[in-house]
Protein backbone atom coordinates (compact mmCIF):
# COMPACT_ATOMS: atom_id res chain seq x y z
CA UNK A 1 0.00 0.00 0.00
CA UNK A 2 1.25 3.52 -0.71
CA UNK A 3 1.73 5.20 2.36
CA UNK A 4 -0.20 8.81 2.52
CA UNK A 5 -0.54 11.21 5.52
CA UNK A 6 -3.46 10.37 8.01
CA UNK A 7 -4.58 14.12 7.37
CA UNK A 8 -4.89 13.79 4.26
CA UNK A 9 -6.87 10.40 3.81
CA UNK A 10 -9.42 12.29 6.32
CA UNK A 11 -9.56 15.39 4.03
CA UNK A 12 -10.41 13.22 1.29
CA UNK A 13 -12.91 11.43 3.03
CA UNK A 14 -14.87 14.87 3.89
CA UNK A 15 -14.35 16.10 0.36
CA UNK A 16 -16.47 12.78 -1.39
CA UNK A 17 -19.54 13.19 1.48
CA UNK A 18 -19.43 16.53 0.48
CA UNK A 19 -19.81 16.42 -3.41
CA UNK A 20 -22.76 18.11 -4.53
CA UNK A 21 -25.97 16.03 -4.48
CA UNK A 22 -27.18 17.62 -7.72
CA UNK A 23 -24.26 15.09 -9.38
CA UNK A 24 -26.37 12.33 -8.99
CA UNK A 25 -25.87 9.28 -6.93
CA UNK A 26 -24.25 6.67 -9.71
CA UNK A 27 -21.63 9.87 -10.53
CA UNK A 28 -21.16 10.97 -7.22
CA UNK A 29 -20.10 6.82 -6.87
CA UNK A 30 -17.87 6.91 -9.94
CA UNK A 31 -16.05 10.29 -8.33
CA UNK A 32 -15.08 8.26 -4.81
CA UNK A 33 -13.84 5.61 -7.07
CA UNK A 34 -11.18 7.60 -8.88
CA UNK A 35 -10.29 8.80 -5.36
CA UNK A 36 -9.80 5.25 -4.04
CA UNK A 37 -7.76 4.99 -7.17
CA UNK A 38 -5.61 7.80 -7.04
CA UNK A 39 -4.93 8.42 -3.29
CA UNK A 40 -3.67 4.88 -2.68
CA UNK A 41 -1.97 4.53 -6.27
CA UNK A 42 -3.66 1.25 -6.75
CA UNK A 43 -3.66 0.32 -11.00
CA UNK A 44 -7.05 0.19 -10.88
CA UNK A 45 -10.48 -0.07 -9.03
CA UNK A 46 -14.35 -0.69 -9.01
CA UNK A 47 -17.69 -1.15 -7.70
CA UNK A 48 -19.78 -3.64 -8.33
CA UNK A 49 -23.41 -4.12 -7.40
CA UNK A 50 -25.77 -7.20 -6.90
CA UNK A 51 -29.04 -7.23 -8.88
CA UNK A 52 -32.67 -8.41 -8.32
CA UNK A 53 -30.71 -11.53 -8.33
CA UNK A 54 -27.76 -11.46 -6.26
CA UNK A 55 -25.48 -11.38 -9.23
CA UNK A 56 -22.49 -9.25 -9.13
CA UNK A 57 -22.41 -6.88 -12.10
CA UNK A 58 -20.07 -3.68 -12.71
CA UNK A 59 -21.15 -0.41 -11.87
CA UNK A 60 -18.00 1.27 -12.24
CA UNK A 61 -14.01 0.69 -13.26
CA UNK A 62 -11.33 3.21 -13.57
CA UNK A 63 -9.60 1.63 -16.78
CA UNK A 64 -9.88 -1.38 -19.24
CA UNK A 65 -7.74 -4.08 -17.30
CA UNK A 66 -10.18 -3.31 -14.24
CA UNK A 67 -13.15 -3.99 -16.17
CA UNK A 68 -11.66 -7.24 -17.19
CA UNK A 69 -11.71 -8.26 -13.71
CA UNK A 70 -14.65 -7.42 -13.23
CA UNK A 71 -16.16 -8.53 -16.76
CA UNK A 72 -14.83 -12.10 -15.51
CA UNK A 73 -16.40 -12.31 -12.12
CA UNK A 74 -19.52 -11.00 -13.46
CA UNK A 75 -19.35 -14.14 -15.97
CA UNK A 76 -18.51 -16.78 -13.77
CA UNK A 77 -20.10 -16.36 -10.32
CA UNK A 78 -16.96 -16.48 -8.75
CA UNK A 79 -13.47 -14.62 -7.34
CA UNK A 80 -11.97 -12.25 -4.77
CA UNK A 81 -14.77 -9.60 -5.26
CA UNK A 82 -17.99 -12.15 -5.09
CA UNK A 83 -16.16 -13.95 -2.25
CA UNK A 84 -16.51 -10.68 -0.28
CA UNK A 85 -20.16 -9.57 -1.31
CA UNK A 86 -21.30 -12.85 -0.13
CA UNK A 87 -19.11 -13.59 2.58
CA UNK A 88 -19.46 -10.26 3.36
CA UNK A 89 -15.78 -9.62 4.59
CA UNK A 90 -12.50 -8.44 3.15
CA UNK A 91 -11.15 -10.96 0.72
CA UNK A 92 -7.85 -10.59 -0.95
CA UNK A 93 -5.55 -12.81 -2.93
CA UNK A 94 -1.37 -12.08 -3.53
CA UNK A 95 -1.54 -13.40 -7.22
CA UNK A 96 -4.80 -14.04 -8.55
CA UNK A 97 -3.21 -16.14 -11.48
CA UNK A 98 -1.72 -18.72 -8.79
CA UNK A 99 -4.78 -18.17 -6.48
CA UNK A 100 -6.86 -21.89 -6.41
CA UNK A 101 -9.64 -20.82 -5.13
CA UNK A 102 -10.58 -19.38 -8.61
CA UNK A 103 -8.36 -21.50 -11.14
CA UNK A 104 -10.56 -20.28 -13.97
CA UNK A 105 -10.61 -16.63 -13.37
CA UNK A 106 -7.05 -15.73 -14.63
CA UNK A 107 -7.63 -16.73 -18.23
CA UNK A 108 -10.07 -13.97 -18.32
CA UNK A 109 -8.10 -11.23 -17.16
CA UNK A 110 -6.09 -8.80 -18.25
CA UNK A 111 -2.45 -9.81 -17.71
CA UNK A 112 -1.96 -6.37 -15.82
CA UNK A 113 -4.50 -7.86 -12.85
CA UNK A 114 -2.32 -9.45 -10.00
CA UNK A 115 -2.83 -8.84 -7.02
CA UNK A 116 -6.69 -7.98 -5.94
CA UNK A 117 -8.94 -7.14 -2.88
CA UNK A 118 -12.15 -6.67 -2.33
CA UNK A 119 -14.41 -5.02 0.71
CA UNK A 120 -18.42 -5.16 1.18
CA UNK A 121 -20.44 -2.06 0.29
CA UNK A 122 -23.09 -2.89 2.88
CA UNK A 123 -26.76 -1.38 2.67
CA UNK A 124 -29.45 -1.99 5.58
CA UNK A 125 -29.03 -5.75 7.23
CA UNK A 126 -26.38 -6.61 4.34
CA UNK A 127 -24.05 -6.16 1.57
CA UNK A 128 -25.34 -4.54 -2.08
CA UNK A 129 -21.87 -4.92 -3.71
CA UNK A 130 -18.21 -4.62 -3.34
CA UNK A 131 -15.63 -1.82 -3.84
CA UNK A 132 -12.61 -3.65 -5.31
CA UNK A 133 -8.95 -2.73 -6.58
CA UNK A 134 -5.81 -4.36 -8.07
CA UNK A 135 -2.12 -4.27 -8.19
CA UNK A 136 -0.41 -5.30 -11.39
CA UNK A 137 2.33 -7.39 -9.57
CA UNK A 138 2.36 -9.90 -6.78
CA UNK A 139 1.17 -8.01 -3.70
CA UNK A 140 0.98 -8.97 -0.26
CA UNK A 141 -1.97 -6.67 1.29
CA UNK A 142 -2.02 -5.65 4.68
CA UNK A 143 -4.27 -4.83 7.24
CA UNK A 144 -4.24 -0.93 6.71
CA UNK A 145 -4.69 -1.63 2.85
CA UNK A 146 -8.02 -3.48 3.65
CA UNK A 147 -9.17 -1.05 6.53
CA UNK A 148 -8.66 2.40 4.40
CA UNK A 149 -10.90 0.45 1.64
CA UNK A 150 -13.51 -0.43 3.98
CA UNK A 151 -13.57 3.12 5.31
CA UNK A 152 -14.35 4.07 1.24
CA UNK A 153 -16.80 1.25 1.45
CA UNK A 154 -18.45 3.31 4.44
CA UNK A 155 -18.54 6.37 2.51
CA UNK A 156 -20.13 4.68 -0.25
CA UNK A 157 -22.84 3.15 2.10
CA UNK A 158 -23.50 7.01 3.94
CA UNK A 159 -24.35 8.10 0.16
CA UNK A 160 -27.00 5.07 -0.41
CA UNK A 161 -28.26 5.51 2.82
CA UNK A 162 -28.77 9.14 2.66
CA UNK A 163 -30.33 8.96 -0.69
CA UNK A 164 -32.89 6.51 0.73
CA UNK A 165 -33.35 8.83 3.81
CA UNK A 166 -34.32 11.87 1.29
CA UNK A 167 -37.05 9.62 -0.29
CA UNK A 168 -34.61 9.29 -2.91
CA UNK A 169 -35.01 5.01 -2.79
CA UNK A 170 -37.62 4.73 -6.28
CA UNK A 171 -34.31 7.66 -7.96
CA UNK A 172 -31.55 5.70 -6.52
CA UNK A 173 -32.94 2.44 -7.57
CA UNK A 174 -33.63 3.63 -11.59
CA UNK A 175 -30.25 5.10 -11.76
CA UNK A 176 -28.06 1.97 -10.32
CA UNK A 177 -30.67 -0.15 -12.35
CA UNK A 178 -30.13 1.94 -15.83
CA UNK A 179 -26.81 1.88 -15.04
CA UNK A 180 -26.42 -2.15 -14.54
CA UNK A 181 -28.83 -2.47 -17.16
CA UNK A 182 -26.38 -0.59 -20.26
CA UNK A 183 -23.51 -3.00 -18.59
CA UNK A 184 -25.48 -6.15 -19.15
CA UNK A 185 -25.35 -5.26 -22.71
CA UNK A 186 -22.14 -4.16 -23.00
CA UNK A 187 -21.63 -7.14 -21.13
CA UNK A 188 -22.91 -10.00 -23.54
CA UNK A 189 -21.76 -7.76 -26.61
CA UNK A 190 -17.92 -8.44 -24.96
CA UNK A 191 -19.02 -11.95 -24.52
CA UNK A 192 -20.26 -12.59 -28.39
CA UNK A 193 -16.97 -10.69 -29.85
CA UNK A 194 -14.98 -12.83 -27.72
CA UNK A 195 -16.55 -16.11 -28.67
CA UNK A 196 -16.38 -14.75 -32.35
CA UNK A 197 -13.04 -13.39 -32.82
CA UNK A 198 -11.41 -15.59 -30.09
CA UNK A 199 -10.35 -12.35 -27.89
CA UNK A 200 -9.83 -11.91 -24.06
CA UNK A 201 -12.54 -9.46 -22.54
CA UNK A 202 -10.30 -6.44 -22.06
CA UNK A 203 -9.81 -6.73 -25.94
CA UNK A 204 -13.14 -6.99 -27.16
CA UNK A 205 -13.77 -4.11 -24.83
CA UNK A 206 -11.32 -1.97 -26.10
CA UNK A 207 -12.20 -2.98 -29.96
CA UNK A 208 -15.97 -1.81 -29.34
CA UNK A 209 -15.45 1.50 -27.87
CA UNK A 210 -12.75 2.28 -30.44
CA UNK A 211 -15.75 1.16 -32.92
CA UNK A 212 -18.09 2.96 -31.25
CA UNK A 213 -15.92 6.55 -30.68
CA UNK A 214 -15.10 6.57 -34.34
CA UNK A 215 -18.92 6.50 -35.14
CA UNK A 216 -19.87 8.95 -32.68
CA UNK A 217 -22.12 6.56 -30.60
CA UNK A 218 -22.61 5.04 -27.25
CA UNK A 219 -20.74 2.00 -26.14
CA UNK A 220 -24.39 0.42 -25.00
CA UNK A 221 -25.70 1.84 -28.44
CA UNK A 222 -23.49 -0.01 -30.49
CA UNK A 223 -23.55 -2.81 -28.13
CA UNK A 224 -26.91 -3.66 -28.33
CA UNK A 225 -26.92 -3.33 -32.32
CA UNK A 226 -24.54 -5.93 -32.13
CA UNK A 227 -27.12 -8.60 -30.13
CA UNK A 228 -29.58 -7.23 -32.23
CA UNK A 229 -31.68 -5.55 -29.46
CA UNK A 230 -32.85 -2.12 -28.31
CA UNK A 231 -30.25 -0.09 -25.97
CA UNK A 232 -31.92 0.66 -22.78
CA UNK A 233 -33.70 3.67 -22.83
CA UNK A 234 -31.36 6.91 -21.30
Amino acid sequence: MTRIDPEALVASLRGVQRASEATGVVHHLERIVRVVDRLFGYAGAGLMFADENKRLRYLVTTDDAGRSLEHAQAALGRGPCVSAFFNNAAVTTRDVHDDERWPDLAELLDPKVVAVAGVPVRLGDGPVGTLNVYQAEPHEWEESDTQALLAYAHVIEEVLAAAVKAEEKSALADQLQYALDYRIVIERAIGYLMGKHDLTAAQAFTGLRKRARDSRRRVADLAAEILGEQAPPG
